[in-house]
């Protein structure tokens, strides 16, 4: 239901200076209460979305509401409710991440001063920088800077977090942190837009999911939808590899990968009845030690979506 949706747009469109669509006619739905993962690699439009949803840049054409209301018409009434962090946070080196979260809360027109010291001890211990809280923000590592970004969203109760990257920066524990902090804040009620490169954080922490490929919307649905639409691999394990590559070659599995005793690869189109498989392998003096289909990840999906692989250095 349209009303129901934290985020809407509707043929959302940005394009720059000297032509390039950055983002072309994007309708996306996120419902209220999900963690919603926004994946695509580096480049495919996700920042320019976020940048257009905030207010930060204007559309070329299209219509985004937030919270039921346009930006970025109504962005000054709508901004106060929704916490972000984009592109990492801009951050005053001089002055110490305590400090820093007192300026940023000093500069909202909604904020209570007189809560505002016990908020800002609140937002550090939540991201786990209450020790560091007095150390000046420029000898901050990238991950301390990134989860200072995210306290500052966090200072006030939002409807709305959208975090642009937020795992950027940070070691595999820092990584588990906020993933654990993500289910926390959702399970109180707060709508989270997540955007990522990383297909296994999204897989571990949304409930629905985007996918984004050179500016344009492939598909969107619960994560559970969208990796059941990918097709597992089929994969048999065996000491008689060439025998069942040609077999299954035969019967139109495609894709065939062989590592040590083990052949996976594409089942073909239509319903293939794996018993059939199974039994033309055997049929055929293939030992098989085991016969199945690999659960499909959401990593299957998007390469099956975009044909891409993922640029996940970036």
């Amino acid at each position: 239901m349209e009303s129901e949706a934290v985020i809407a747009t509707r043929g959302l469109t940005k394009r720059f200076r000297g032509g390039q669509l950055a983002v072309d006619g994007l309708d996306l739905t996120v419902p209220a209460g999900s963690v919603f993962g926004f994946l695509g690699p580096n480049g495919s439009g996700k920042t320019t979305t976020i940048r257009m949803l905030m207010g930060l840049i204007e559309p070329t054409s299209g219509t985004a509401t937030l919270l039921g209301r346009p930006v970025p018409r109504a962005a000054r009434a709508v901004l106060p409710q929704v916490g972000a962090l984009i592109e990492g946070p801009a951050l005053y080196g001089f002055l110490s991440g305590r400090d820093n979260l007192i300026r940023y809360d000093a500069a909202d027109p909604a904020a209570d001063p007189r809560t505002r010291r016990a908020r800002v001890a609140a937002a550090l211990d939540r991201v786990g920088l209450t020790a560091a809280g007095g150390k000046k923000a420029k000898a901050y590592s990238l991950g301390m800077k990134q989860r200072l970004g995210l306290a500052s969203a966090l200072l006030q109760p939002r409807k709305l977090l959208v975090l642009d990257e937020p795992t950027n920066g940070l070691d595999p524990q820092g990584m588990r942190e906020i993933r654990s902090l993500v289910r926390e804040l959702a399970a109180e009620g707060t709508t989270i837009f997540l955007s990522s490169h990383l297909l296994d954080e999204i897989e571990q922490v949304c409930t629905h999911a985007a996918v984004m490929a050179r500016g344009r919307l492939v598909v969107q649905g619960t994560v559970a939808e969208l990796a059941a639409g990918a097709r597992g691999r089929l994969a048999v394990t065996t000491p008689d590899t060439a025998d069942a590559t040609r077999v299954l070659k035969e019967l139109g599995v495609t894709g065939l990968d062989v590592t040590r005793e083990r052949v996976t690869g594409e089942l073909p189109p239509g319903d293939t009845d794996l018993a059939d498989l199974n039994t033309a392998l055997v049929r055929d003096g293939v030992r098989v030690r085991s016969f199945g289909v690999e659960r499909a990840s959401l990593e299957d999906a998007f390469v099956a979506l975009t044909g891409d692989g993922f640029d996940v250095a970036g």
